[in-house]
């Protein structure tokens, strides 16, 4: 009888604990760490579910791919895609219970993308785009600033033209959804294509009197080569850059540059005017000073026919004393006693030795000279080219030679050391203490 009685006690124990067993309860929840849905993604495990025993967590396409842990902590996805993460959940009672969630990996932004210009960046510019971004489930915009087409949707561009000049710039936008990133490139239009010129003759040579010796300055803009015509000059054509040309006849001249690039040409073309050759040389207010003003660096009292420079004693130097072949000698403010002197002959008047200096033959007195010279002001002021003076007889004499004094207009006339004729008419004589000059027109044969 006891033993019926505990067999009896032992089944509604039995009973009693199988009614109470614990059920596996609640759920779990993701969430992307730092809310960034783009990969690499970390997602976030919460588990909440309660009544459970062991985990068997399976995360399809993350890393760790499984784990047994309760609370597995973060998941690590590298790929573009939707996945499922999965748990069963069970307990010591033989409970089960599978739950799961679904995750969704976008893709990363990496923007890869160069231009290549076709040819050169001379307008029109014609610029290949290579879209060498990667990943799935992206979305790309493209803005061309100033460019044809100006805009375009895709991953791959259409060639793009840009015609004006200046900075273009090219921008992408690349989305995957969740957040959007830029990138730019810019592309560089060289100027419109410019013909243009200026030119200068010799500086011998600056009256455009045949025959003229001329330097030509290229000054085309976004010009790789040239083509040059000089109609009457040597040489006829060129294609320098910057061409040296001599035009020997007198008459108007059409000089044409054609400058190139690859893509277009331009022409300009000017007209030179050169003159009848009068082998004369005209300088006109020419300001020579007394010796005080000279020795104290206030009006020189030296001229250079060669130069047309006048030169105070401190502007005096090797380069330019042999150059020198007018030089004026005034004693005094009151210009009682002056006279034009041969450079070789400065040292003898008052004035420092210059080195390798010319000889100059001045006839300071035609009514003196003895030599039948009467060459008059109105013939220097008519004279427009060396005919009036080639013909005369200028040579040294010391009557000839002679000082004159506070008398003008006056004709001086004077032959240089390699034969050129010429003839200074004083215009003026100015009275300022030792800073006194005289103020001349100087006609002189270039050869």
């Amino acid at each position: 009888m006891r033993k019926i009685l505990l067999v009896l006690f032992f089944i509604i124990i039995t009973s009693c604990y199988q009614e109470t067993a614990i059920a596996i309860e609640g759920d779990f929840t993701t969430s992307y760490v730092n809310n960034d849905e783009s990969i690499p993604v970390l997602i976030k495990i919460d588990n909440k579910i309660t009544g459970a025993d062991t985990y068997e967590w399976t995360f399809e396409g993350g890393s760790p791919a499984t784990s047994s842990q309760k609370n597995p902590g973060e998941i690590v996805y590298s790929k573009q895609g939707t996945y499922t993460i999965k748990l069963i959940a069970t307990n010591v009672d033989g409970e089960s219970n599978e739950f799961s969630k679904t995750v969704v990996i976008k893709e990363g932004i990496n923007i890869e993308f160069s231009h290549e210009i076709i040819k050169s960046n001379y307008s029109p510019v014609e610029v290949v785009l290579k879209n060498a971004t990667i990943g799935e489930g992206l979305t790309f915009t493209w803005d061309f600033q100033g460019g044809v087409p100006a805009t375009f949707t895709g991953k791959t561009p259409p060639n793009v033209v840009f015609t004006t000049p200046g900075d273009h710039i090219i921008t992408v936008t690349v989305s995957n959804g969740f957040e959007s990133e830029k990138q730019t490139k810019t592309v560089t239009v060289a100027p419109y294509l410019v013909s243009l010129f200026s030119y200068d003759p010799k500086f011998e040579d600056d009256d455009y009197e045949a025959p003229v010796t001329i330097d030509f300055t290229n000054k085309s803009t976004s010009a790789t080569h040239y083509k040059w015509s000089f109609e009457g000059g040597n040489p006829a054509v060129s294609t320098e850059e910057n061409p040296t040309v001599v035009f020997t006849s007198a008459g108007s001249h059409e000089v044409t540059l054609e400058a190139f690039n690859d893509k277009t040409s331009q022409i300009y073309k000017l007209v030179i005017t050169v003159l009848t050759d009068t082998n004369l040389r005209i300088l006109t207010n020419v300001k020579l000073g007394i010796n005080s003003a000279h020795n104290n660096n206030n009006i020189g009292a030296m001229f250079s026919t060669v130069t047309r420079q006048v030169y105070k004693a401190n502007e005096i130097n090797d380069q330019n004393s042999s150059l020198i072949d007018v030089v004026f000698q005034g004693l005094n403010s009151n210009f009682t006693n002056n006279r034009f002197i041969s450079p070789d002959q400065a040292d003898n008047y008052g004035y420092l030795a210059l080195k390798n200096a010319q000889s100059t033959i001045f006839i300071n007195s035609q009514n003196l000279c003895n030599c039948g010279l009467n060459f008059t002001e109105a013939q220097f002021d008519a004279m427009v080219n060396d005919s009036p003076i080639k013909s005369l007889n200028i040579s040294y004499s010391a009557a000839g030679a002679q000082e004159f004094g506070f008398t003008f207009p006056r004709i001086i006339l004077f032959k240089t050391q390699d034969g050129k004729k010429g003839a200074i008419k004083i215009k003026d004589m100015v009275k300022n203490g030792t800073s006194s000059y005289i103020l001349c027109d100087i006609k002189v044969q270039k050869q």
